[in-house]
């Protein structure tokens, strides 16, 4: 009787990995094995990476908003607080484009958080 290798579903899988190691350069992308460790690496840091994304945009928008905020002469932790107590429900990202397409009405946010201040 001949042994059965399972050779379509093997080369199946092998194919499907290597697929995924498309771009990679040299033996990464060549052979299985080291196909196999690369994807799995990349697998996890684009999980991880997607977070730290997350954290990079919110650096931007509060980079964006405390430079706005020192233009109107206010800092950015007394504007965020000022905020808060006006009730003013905008997100970072939104100050942020405020911020930068339509700096008046920044200015007027700012001075309902410096209102709230005092």
């Amino acid at each position: 009787m001949p042994r059965a290798t399972n050779a379509p579903a093997s080369r199946r899988r092998r194919k499907r990995r290597l697929e995924l190691a498309k771009g990679f350069k040299g033996a990464r992308s060549k052979l299985f094995r080291t196909a196999t460790e690369a994807v799995d690496r990349a697998m996890v840091q684009a999980t991880a990476h997607r977070k730290t994304k997350k954290r990079s945009y919110r650096s931007l928008w509060i980079v964006r908003v405390s430079a706005a905020c020192k233009q109107n002469g206010i800092t950015y932790s007394r504007f965020i607080e000022g905020a808060t107590k006006a009730g003013i429900a905008l997100n970072r990202k939104m100050l942020s484009e405020i911020a930068i397409h339509d700096p008046e009405g920044f200015t007027k946010i700012v001075e309902q958080a410096k209102a709230a201040l005092s």
